[in-house]
């Protein structure tokens, strides 16, 4: 892909996509856009090139990703609305719906996407939904950019607050979980680094089984639980402790508060 992208917003999630496109080994030249000056030196040091003009951004860019806060996304499309017309724009932007977006930049085709942290590491779920002027090449061309975050698929975008609450805040659930089986593996006497990478890549093993095989994550207990065996025992303590209303509860509450956000924005 030889295609020029800018990314505006150079934040956590920005600088992960702009990090996943040069691990990955794409070629496109890429911008970066902060207010942030020692933000955009780091980048720099990756042979990005840096600006803090996002209006310059835009312009010499054929895709254009935006990557700010909710609040700050109106006076940003406002600032390039004259130069993406015809240009793919992706937006970043948590709760901002495609038609928020397209007041401002009609000409542009507009996709919505949501990605994790994990883009950092080519491991990311990106959920995606098209505004009316992307074409089949378009997200053709799109796809081929969100694969390389990790695995990314179309939702209907009805369902992008569930998504933000789950995979776009997940990384911080499981987060707690690898924590608090880090802290296990501590109070049964393995050593730090042990208990957390066992941790770590259980978790990531498990998901692998899921998505590769695939599996149903209940056929994968079953696998591992035997008759009078350690895991029935472990399975029994966490049945006892609400694990699972305690993660639903989290998912149902951050889909509640990206609502909360939109409305307040008037969006």
């Amino acid at each position: 892909m030889e295609d020029r992208i800018a990314v505006i917003g150079a934040g956590i999630m920005g600088g992960a996509i702009i990090k996943s496109l040069k691990k990955s080994g794409c070629t496109s030249k890429i911008i970066a856009t902060d207010i942030r000056p020692k933000r955009l030196k780091e980048l720099e040091k990756l042979g990005v090139s840096i600006t803090s003009n996002n209006l310059e951004a835009a312009t010499n860019a054929d895709i254009i990703f935006i990557s700010v806060k909710p609040s700050d996304i109106k006076n940003v499309m406002k600032t390039i609305k004259e130069k993406v017309d015809g240009k793919m724009v992706i937006s970043v932007a948590a709760t901002v719906p495609l038609k928020f977006l397209s007041k401002f930049i009609p000409e542009a085709k507009i996709i919505r996407i949501m990605p994790n942290v994990a883009a950092l590491v080519q491991a990311s779920y990106t959920a995606y939904c098209c505004g009316e002027k992307v074409t089949p090449k378009d997200k053709k061309k799109a796809i081929e950019l969100l694969n390389l975050f990790g695995r990314c698929e179309e939702v209907k975008e009805k369902y992008m607050d569930a998504i933000t609450a789950l995979s776009g805040s997940g990384p911080g659930y499981l987060s707690i979980i690898i924590e608090g089986l880090m802290y296990a593996g501590l109070k049964v006497g393995l050593p730090r680094n042990i208990a957390l990478n066992s941790a770590a890549q259980t978790v990531l093993g498990t998901g692998k089984l899921v998505l590769d095989l695939p599996i149903h994550p209940a056929k994968i207990k079953d696998m591992v639980t035997t008759p009078g065996g350690t895991t029935i025992e472990a399975i029994y303590e966490l049945e006892g402790s609400q694990i699972r209303q305690a993660l639903m509860n989290a998912v149902e509450e951050a889909t509640k508060k990206s609502q909360i956000i939109r409305e307040k924005l008037k969006v």
